[in-house]
């Protein structure tokens, strides 16, 4: 229950929970343009440098189902302070780390305290206004969720340029001590909630499961897949632990996951959308900035900004999408933003070496665009038809498959790029020459050890076939996302839309 002192005080607090969001939102992206820098300061491979990524968002996909029961259990404020808290020193961590191993460990970190942040921000908010400001203040609310995403790149390219990518990192230290400082000050302790039972045996089952599949994803190309010993190992524990988990969701009597969930086309349909668009939306945010950085010749910072017409997308089409929920069929909305984003990675399949940012800029646009007409939609639909007792439960598990398609997402489109681009390359250098007066033309002294025209040769096919993976990778995922529009005739669409998802358009 919120206290008479919490609303007395509720604009300070309010303040320190959109700071959190902004700060948790913010880490989803502002690491993406640092990465080559990050992977040259660390001596990490292109495919071990995505687990920069995928740890945190592996980690916030695990604990995030957890937050409802440790608010009750050592109550809110205590969890908030623990979570910004912890979140900041890990923060810090990130910053100082010196090799792959710590940086990933304390991405890792980061994602565990960062997994209560949102959910319990947004919950804090909606506690302390009445309901008839409730539409303005998470308008508010809602526009600070995507502030992050959207100066992330920019924000991020700038302090790595200018700095050092480690202040990617120590730009949190800052933001984390203000809002500790004024849920501190402004928010009134809670009592501890009474004790309600947790599926241990439910919640490990489904960590180890998430845990090895993602380690199966991550290290399958550097091992050569399942001729490997190590391989092997992850995929049989992925399934022990996905079975355990099933046997202990349906006969539990406290299930981890409520059985209700299971039962409820909607939430199911949604859910499945949920990861594919989590593979969409982190995938392509963590392609770009390598490609443009490594292959193009675009400083972080360059990168960054190319990346903003994506989150305005996203910015305006949040402000629409409130207003026609209610008054279409919310299976059109889905149908047009999933049809949106297929024409935006139609686009990327055009992409060339030599193009200016336009083609880029106009593609993200429409991205953006497309995935918040996905995004909202999708969450509506979600749980329009489940009991309000499982809402809690059904977020948590709502954001961990969308973390968890995101983390898929990147580590098997990261895989992709790495396998096409060498066998592009293979099959590019069969094609070329010595004697072809186009080579000879293009490379001087091809054959001259000292003139380094071999060495610039090879450079030029490693751009090219760089270029044509990453094409590939854009074609899978427009592919993706049209195979997964014939499954909008199995939702129901709900006879009413909620009031918070307007309120994000008022």
């Amino acid at each position: 229950m919120t206290s008479q002192a919490d609303i007395a005080n509720r604009l300070p607090i309010t303040v320190s929970m959109m700071l959190a969001t902004v700060m948790t939102s913010l880490d989803t992206t502002i690491a993406n343009v640092a990465l080559p820098h990050i992977q040259g300061s660390i001596s990490a491979s292109v495919d071990q440098i995505t687990w920069v990524l995928t740890s945190y968002l592996i980690a916030t996909a695990v604990m995030t189902p957890m937050a409802g029961w440790l608010s009750a259990r050592i109550g809110r404020k205590r969890l908030l302070l623990i979570s910004v808290g912890g979140f900041t020193v890990a923060s810090m961590l990130c910053g100082a780390a010196g090799n792959l191993g710590e940086i990933v460990a304390f991405r890792m970190l980061q994602g565990v305290f960062a997994a209560s942040l949102m959910p319990l921000s947004q919950a804090m908010v909606l506690d302390l206004w009445p309901p008839n400001q409730v539409g303005q203040v998470m308008s508010v609310w809602g526009m600070a969720m995507i502030l992050g995403p959207i100066i992330g790149p920019t924000l991020g390219g700038w302090l790595t340029d200018d700095f050092t990518w480690r202040w990617v990192f120590y730009i949190n230290l800052p933001v984390g001590g203000l809002t500790l400082a004024g849920l501190w000050l402004f928010m009134a302790p809670d009592e501890q909630g009474p004790s309600r039972p947790f599926d241990f045996i439910g919640f490990g089952s489904l960590s180890v499961a998430v845990g090895a599949f993602q380690l199966l994803l991550d290290r399958g190309p550097t091992i050569d897949w399942f001729s490997s010993t190590e391989a092997w190992a992850y995929a049989v524990t992925a399934v022990v632990s996905v079975y355990v988990f099933v046997v202990q969701t349906f006969g539990a009597r406290h299930p981890f996951v409520p059985r209700a969930l299971a039962y409820d086309r909607n939430f199911v349909v949604c859910a499945m959308f949920a990861f594919f668009l989590g593979i969409m939306m982190f995938s392509s945010m963590a392609l770009l900035p390598p490609m443009m950085q490594s292959y193009m010749g675009y400083t972080a910072l360059e990168s960054g900004l190319v990346g903003i017409p994506r989150g305005l997308g996203t910015f305006v089409a949040m402000l629409v999408v409130g207003r026609l929920i209610g008054k279409i069929d919310i299976r059109l909305i889905l149908f047009t933003g999933l049809s949106l984003s297929a024409v935006a990675l139609w686009m990327m399949t055009h992409f060339d070496l030599s193009m200016t940012a336009t083609p880029m800029i106009l593609s993200g646009l429409v991205q953006g665009f497309g995935m918040s007409l996905v995004f909202v939609p999708l969450s509506v639909v979600a749980f329009s038809t489940l009991d309000p007792k499982f809402r809690a439960d059904a977020a948590g598990i709502y954001n961990l498959v969308r973390s968890l398609g995101g983390s898929v997402g990147i580590s098997v489109m990261q895989a992709v790029w790495t396998n096409n681009s060498a066998i592009t390359h293979s099959t590019m250098v069969e094609h070329v020459r010595p004697g072809d007066p186009v080579v000879g033309a293009a490379f001087p002294g091809l054959f001259d050890p000292l003139s380094g025209g071999l060495q610039a040769l090879n450079g030029e096919i490693t751009r090219q076939a760089a270029m044509v993976a990453y094409i590939d990778d854009f074609k899978l995922m427009m592919i993706v996302t049209l195979l997964v529009i014939p499954f909008l005739v199995f939702m129901s669409p709900p006879k009413r839309a909620p009031e918070a998802v307007h309120a994000l358009s008022e």
